[in-house]
């Protein structure tokens, strides 16, 4: 069992100790370098992508050659900035920037619509494989070429019959008789960057393997062919296609780290791939403010400016709040991220071992963290047609483009539903099997946290209602999952429904500890002073009235779906007490954010 003073850079510790908010990481620290850096991927956004698409009044569309061409065009020149190889590291040409600027990086290219997918593509899962696991002779031929945007990239994990369930792929390689190259068989879908790719990261199984292995397979090797671009939903400026392998020879020499090891790679790269979309998710939601504020102020209905109106400041407000409180969570995550990865480079592991090690520990948060960031941006663009009206559906205000776009986010990375389930899973499993988390000894603390909630409430300490909150949501989650463990015991892994309501508690947990620590750090600098703080505070206090009701009607579902009689009542009244009623009046809180936001003209937190 891990001991408590590497509880900070422990995942799933958040349940147990959160730390203290002195350790803890805020936007409003970012340097001068990863300010420019986000500066400049953001101004090529709207330059290259935002103001054409206007110009245009449509969107790329890469079934037709022309738009594929220019969107590949695209890509080229996002390569001369050097945006293509930020995770990279310089020695081949790259940025090599840390974790934590890296997702910054991804947040900001939410900027470029559809093209965000396709250049996520190349800086993450396409290009990320070959530098965590590639040997010298592999990172040198491709990683150059990818990094300036001479080869582009893509990860080929997917198959028609293997979807979540990844390590069920059916395509097969085989050594030939000189034991020289590997004959690929086998197909991939939904392969992003697919239709123009150089450089593929492909998954098989090696004859009878259990686990897969993965290959690097390049466009131009014999027997490997593309489908069309598939017809989609959304992201149409992203290419999409099947790939092909028919007797695809692939030199011995591109097998990807060792045989077998496919599997854990692709849920190593998958767990940072998670945070990047959950970071461009709130990036998305923020975009839709800067989007359609400006749209709402303008807008005039029975005499008076839309952004006016209630019922349009409880959508501002919301997304608003939200997305300043998830951001929290995602940075918290990040930072500690690199903070694992440097401790463990001082204990002499390579550069590689403790890139991957930091993924690996945080992986609760990772699913969390995809979950909210896509759940969030598909909010913000609905929301964001219901606020243009008419204009909304139409083409040309882009609203209803990047309501189909945001729908995949839900898809990708392992579906919602998956991560929800990891989530909890992956918890579980360190406090029942491998005993990293001490989860017994905190939930014997839930009776003396009970009797102190009866007493009468009385302290003068800066955010008390709110801590308590916040422990009570961790409380209920620990009781009701524990509950539910003793009731059910193995069976409970086959009760989806239920193990989805524990999430629901444990995510809201995990982001109201981690605003809250946020705004305890902001008060205790001088970047309290104004009216902005006021603001962000206000935001914090509407997320945690929100998710307490999340948590709570969570909470009850799941009691009322394995436990009866006495056990029920019991439990359903020690949540009550655990989660009271949070002070704090919504509509005020929720126009307060919401009037700043209009008066900034967007995203402002």
């Amino acid at each position: 069992m891990k001991t408590a003073n590497n509880n900070v850079l422990q995942g799933g510790q958040f349940l147990i100790n959160s730390g203290q908010y002195e350790d803890f990481f805020i936007t409003e620290e970012w340097n001068e370098e990863q300010l420019m850096i986000a500066s400049t991927v953001k101004e090529f956004c709207i330059k290259e992508i935002q103001d054409k698409f206007f110009e245009r009044g449509r969107e790329y569309n890469v079934t037709d050659e022309a738009d594929k061409a220019e969107v590949l065009k695209l890509l080229k020149k996002a390569g001369e900035l050097g945006l293509c190889g930020v995770s990279i590291p310089e020695k081949y040409g790259g940025m090599g920037l840390d974790f934590k600027t890296n997702t910054l990086f991804s947040s900001v290219i939410s900027n470029g619509f559809s093209f965000a997918t396709t250049l996520g593509a190349q800086t993450s899962i396409g290009s990320l494989p070959i530098v965590y696991y590639g040997n010298d002779a592999q990172k040198e031929k491709y990683l150059p070429k990818i990094a300036t945007g001479e080869y582009v990239a893509a990860y080929a994990l997917t198959e028609p019959g293997a979807g979540s369930d990844a390590n069920s792929g059916k395509t097969r390689a085989k050594l030939n008789e000189d034991k020289s190259h590997y004959l690929l068989n086998g197909q991939k879908i939904w392969i992003t960057n697919g239709g123009f790719a150089d450089v593929y990261v492909v998954f098989a199984k090696i004859e009878d393997d259990k686990d897969l292995s993965a290959f690097i397979v390049e466009r131009n090797f014999p027997g490997f062919s593309t489908g069309p671009e598939e017809k989609k939903m959304g992201i149409k400026g992203s290419s999409t296609v099947q790939i092909y392998f028919d007797d695809c020879k692939v030199p011995a020499g591109n097998l990807l780290g060792e045989r077998g090891a496919g599997f854990k790679m692709a849920l190593n790269i998958l767990n940072g791939g998670r945070i990047k979309a959950g970071a461009g998710g709130i990036g998305g939601a923020q975009l839709v403010l800067n989007q359609a504020v400006p749209f709402a102020i303008e807008r005039k209905q029975f005499n008076q400016s839309i952004s006016e109106f209630g019922a349009i400041q409880y959508k501002i407000g919301s997304i608003a709040a939200e997305a300043f409180c998830c951001e929290a969570a995602v940075y918290r995550t990040v930072d500690k991220i690199d903070r694992l990865t440097e401790k463990l480079l001082k204990e002499g592991k390579s550069d590689n071992e403790a890139k991957l090690g930091g993924l690996r520990e945080f992986a609760i948060e990772a699913s969390i963290i995809k979950v909210k960031g896509s759940e969030l941006v598909c909010l913000a663009t609905d929301e964001g047609i219901q606020i243009y009206g008419g204009m909304g559906y139409a083409v040309e205000t882009g609203m209803e483009m990047g309501y189909r776009d945001a729908r995949i986010t839900k898809i990708y990375e392992g579906t919602n539903e998956v991560n929800r389930m990891l989530a909890v899973g992956e918890l579980s499993k360190r406090a029942v099997i491998t005993k990293e988390l001490d989860l017994i000894s905190a939930g014997k603390k839930i009776p003396g946290f009970v009797f102190k909630q009866i007493l009468p409430f009385k302290s003068s300490s800066n955010y008390a209602a709110e801590k308590r909150l916040v422990q009570g949501l961790k409380n209920t989650f620990l009781m009701v999952s524990g509950a539910a463990g003793k009731k059910l015991g193995k069976k409970l892994v086959d009760e989806q429904e239920i193990v989805l309501n524990f999430y629901d508690i444990l995510a809201e947990a995990y982001v109201c500890d981690s605003v809250l620590m946020k705004i305890e750090k902001l008060e205790k600098t001088e970047r309290n002073k104004g009216e902005k703080f006021q603001v962000q505070k206000s935001a914090m206090q509407l997320y945690l009235y929100v998710a307490a009701n999340t948590a709570k009607r969570a909470a009850h579902e799941a009691i009322d779906s394995f436990a009866n009689g006495l056990q029920k009542s019991m439990l359903k009244k020690l949540v009550n007490i655990m989660l009271p009623a949070y002070p704090v009046n919504p509509k005020e809180l929720r126009r307060k954010v919401a009037r700043y936001i209009i008066d900034k003209k967007g995203y402002a937190l």
